[in-house]
């Protein structure tokens, strides 16, 4: 429904998917996590947990929203799981940010 004398916007795919980079990266922890991620080439679930004081579920959550973001990636390599970067969104998401804050 359009209201009267408001412009309707739709996103482009670039602030869509900058939106969703961003809100990957709008907690500490998931912060925290790339950036240990980036500095190793993968890292299983397991070590994760042993790296950060909060709950294996919590960091479940964590890691869910970061791999919906596109931002890493995870094989499972029964029982346990493999996380990296997924260096591909991430360049993309680093030029996104870099053009956004250029303004």
């Amino acid at each position: 429904m359009k209201i009267q004398g408001i412009k309707q916007i739709a996103p482009s795919k670039e602030q869509q998917k900058m939106a969703r980079y961003a809100k990957a990266l709008g907690h500490p922890v998931r912060v925290y996590i790339m950036q240990l991620l980036a500095n190793q080439s993968c890292c299983y679930s397991g070590d994760l947990s042993q790296e950060l004081p909060i709950a294996k579920s919590t960091l479940s959550q964590h890691l869910k929203e970061l791999k919906e973001s596109g931002l890493i990636q995870g094989q499972i390599e029964a029982p346990r799981i493999k996380y990296c970067v997924n260096s591909e969104n991430w360049e993309e998401a680093k030029k996104l940010f870099k053009d956004f804050w250029s303004l």
